[in-house]
């Protein structure tokens, strides 16, 4: 007699399926945005605000966050399929069983829950932003500006400010100047951020026919604007000394010339014809916003 086996598939399908669903969602973007969420609720604290409300605001703010970007994977699964660096999503390739159709509701689902969450656990103005962030990430940067400008990343990006608005209302119950000029950081920041990430896949997005800045100007003009972007985003940073304080100042400074170096080295090797590492300030443009993040923080309670 053989010894028989339950076919693997069967025993390995909730799981995958679960994994599917949460690929969706794209966990390392939620995890900047909430980055970007804790340290307003803190400077409005000025100290701990209560774990549950701490808690409540990032459930509520992640799945939303989660929302807009099932509902992203959606809309763009056409030209995901084209570009090597999003054609391996669970709408593309069908893995764990995720239909168009699945994972539309179950976007839908997310940013009810989200809101409700917010709404009740929070307060009504946090869901309102969190409602906001989501309709303008989906209609105003998805379905209108993406496909159709080289601004997409100039205007869309705004939609990464709202968790700071979101963390700050969540303590507060409105929206107040520090919050607003760190949102002005997110938002300066935001096109070196992603045009950095497309000039590396420019022939990517030019395939799939998204007219991202390095797909319609030369390499030259993005670097150009990539510095004069890095430029307005630490002076911004700057702005909030005087509402964190000293400790926040000194870090802001340092993070805020490292980054300014990064850019800077991008321009100056094209320039002088070496091969432009742009993968390189995309990261520092991740750690430099995460250290900022952090001094805002620390600064808070301190």
């Amino acid at each position: 007699m053989g010894l028989q086996m339950a076919p693997v598939a069967v025993r390995t399908r909730p799981l995958w399926s679960v994994r599917g669903y949460v690929a969706l969602t794209k966990p390392r973007i939620i995890e900047l945005l909430l980055v970007t969420t804790v340290p307003p609720m803190l400077l409005a604290q000025r100290g701990l605000p209560s774990l549950l409300l701490m808690l409540s605001t990032l459930a509520g703010g992640t799945l939303t966050a989660a929302s807009a970007n099932t509902i992203n994977c959606y809309i763009d699964r056409d030209i995901d399929a084209i570009m090597r660096r999003t054609k391996r999503r669970p709408l593309v390739t069908g893995a764990g069983d995720v239909s168009s159709q699945r994972a539309l509701v179950f976007g839908l689902v997310l940013g009810a829950a989200g809101t409700l969450l917010l709404g009740f656990a929070v307060n009504w103005l946090a869901a309102a932003l969190a409602d906001a962030a989501v309709l303008f990430y989906v209609f105003v940067y998805t379905l209108g500006l993406k496909r159709r400008t080289s601004a997409n990343i100039v205007i869309g990006g705004a939609a990464g400010c709202f968790p700071v608005l979101i963390g700050w209302a969540a303590v507060t119950g409105r929206v107040g100047l520090p919050a607003l000029l760190f949102a002005a950081v997110v938002f300066f920041w935001t096109p070196p951020h992603f045009w950095a990430l497309a000039i590396r896949f420019r022939d990517d997005y030019a395939a799939a026919g998204v007219p991202m800045l390095p797909v319609v100007a030369s390499t030259t003009v993005v670097t150009l604007k990539i510095l004069q972007y890095s430029y307005l985003t630490v002076a911004a940073s700057l702005l909030l000394a005087p509402f964190v304080g000293w400790l926040y100042a000194v870090c802001a400074a340092g993070a805020g010339i490292w980054f300014l170096v990064e850019a800077h080295r991008l321009r100056s090797d094209l320039l002088r014809g070496r091969r432009p590492r742009p993968m390189k300030l995309f990261h520092a443009s991740i750690t430099y916003l995460t250290v900022v993040s952090v001094a805002i923080a620390v600064g808070a309670l301190i």
